[in-house]
């Protein structure tokens, strides 16, 4: 049973106060609140999960721009001119007076599939370092003095 369900059940059954339960459950007092209003509003629907999803998006590119953009993309790409994010921001400055950013007129391209995604690099084989061609590893050592023919030098005295 979920944490609401317990809560609207002590509301209900129990008859505590919201400030009871909360202290009851380890909850904070104007959740039991807002629970209990919607639980009053909604019923049973109100212990489901909500969507956290904002309502709207203020900031979002309204739809005529970013139909500019795209006719823009076709138009010079049409005509055999560049039509990356770079050039269309100078366009849409120069002969539309529209400022965008070049990262939100690439966001628009993307999003609408103008433009398609480069494969990224594969990565280099990994390579186990017993397998390697490398002298130094694991006591392979091709160089003419070994540890046993090593020529030990006498230290000097200080003095």
């Amino acid at each position: 049973m979920s944490k609401a369900r317990l809560v609207i059940a002590a509301l209900l059954t129990e008859h505590l106060t919201p400030t009871e339960i909360a202290t009851r459950y380890g909850v904070h007092r104007s959740w039991v609140y807002r629970l209990k209003a919607r639980y009053d509003d909604i019923g049973d629907a109100a212990f489901e999960p909500r969507s956290r999803r904002p309502h709207h998006t203020p900031n979002t590119t309204n739809p005529e721009t970013t139909a500019r953009v795209l006719e823009l993309r076709e138009t010079l790409t049409d005509q055999g001119h560049d039509a990356g994010a770079d050039t269309i921001r100078w366009h849409l400055q120069h002969e539309h007076h529209t400022a965008l950013s070049r990262a939100t007129v690439h966001r628009i391209l993307v999003r609408n599939g103008a433009i398609t995604p480069a494969p990224s690099k594969r990565p280099k084989a990994h390579t186990p370092a017993s397998q390697q061609n490398n002298p130094t590893k694991h006591g392979n050592q091709t160089s003419p003095t070994t540890a046993s023919q090593a020529v030990k030098t006498p230290r000097s005295s200080p003095g």
